[in-house]
């Protein structure tokens, strides 16, 4: 692993400050931290570390190198990702206040199966164009065409689980009583906020 040491700090350091900025995967696990708590909120960030295995997937298969040269195809999979991310904004902008009972106990939370919250990460790191935007560069432009497939499906492994391992600590933190009281006061309005949100990212991405 040695003579590839340089060039897994290069990928982690890269991938650190990919995950670390704001974006759709982010926005969806502050929603189900606040929305429905840590073990909500845990089982999406797992599910976005899966979505990151999609990306590496492709990659190793070449296909990344086929959407790059296919602008219709990578459309394609861009406006799937907006109307997804699109979705989720008008429902999260349908939210109606909690009934007085709920909003004195943070404790009562919406219930959402764990697959629900799975799929939900899973999904909208799969479908992100961003992502693939980035796995397209590193796995063309910053690994080694000579990098064995071994190796690099140890970089995208780790890329996985760092993923998974950020956002999980993010949702410990986000779905601490104290931070669920503070917005259960006016959670439908931060609901919409959200709903905003991810419309706007949904734009942005067709755009």
């Amino acid at each position: 692993m040695s003579p590839y040491l340089d060039e897994f700090i290069l990928i982690a350091l890269a991938h650190f400050f990919a995950v670390a900025s704001p974006g759709p995967d982010f926005a969806v696990v502050l929603k189900q931290s606040i929305s429905f708590g840590r073990r909500n909120a845990l089982m999406t960030s797992a599910g976005v570390g899966l979505g990151i295995l999609v990306h590496v997937t492709y990659c190793l298969l070449g296909v990344a190198l086929l959407l790059s040269q296919s602008p219709e195809l990578f459309n394609v999979f861009k406006y799937l990702a907006g109307a997804y991310l699109a979705y989720m904004g008008v429902q999260a902008l349908r939210a109606t206040a909690a009934p007085a009972s709920q909003q004195n106990d943070a404790a009562q939370l919406v219930q959402e199966s764990a697959f629900s919250a799975l799929r939900r990460g899973f999904l909208v790191n799969a479908l992100n164009p961003k992502a693939t935007l980035f796995f397209l560069s590193l796995f063309t432009l910053v690994i080694d065409p000579d990098t064995p497939q071994s190796v690099q499906l140890f970089y995208g492994l780790y890329m996985a689980v760092a993923t998974w391992l950020w956002f999980s600590s993010l949702s410990l933190v986000l779905s601490k009583a104290a931070v669920r009281r503070f917005f259960q006061r006016a959670g439908h309005w931060f609901d919409r906020a959200i709903g905003v949100v991810l419309l706007l990212l949904a734009l942005r991405l067709v755009i």
